[in-house]
């Protein structure tokens, strides 16, 4: 049996960067959101900061349809 490396680093590699970024951007959620409700409590808005969650939870959710259409297709 012989393991082609160059082809298991790569996958390593691509894999370990699209987590890196999925945890980022979800992270980047959760960020956005909170400063919603630290708004909230002191009575102000941030829409900025709800419109850049949503789109990061949006390109998340975006990122994993694509992964399981890839594993399905």
């Amino acid at each position: 049996m012989k393991i082609d490396w160059a082809a298991l680093g790569s996958v390593f590699g691509v894999s370990l960067v699209a987590t890196v970024v999925l945890v980022g951007l979800f992270t980047l959620g959760i960020a956005g959101l909170s400063q919603k409700e630290k708004a909230a409590r002191t009575g102000g808005t941030a829409p900025l900061a709800v419109t850049g969650a949503y789109l990061s939870f949006a390109a998340c959710a975006a990122a994993v349809a694509y992964g399981i259409y890839l594993i399905v297709a």
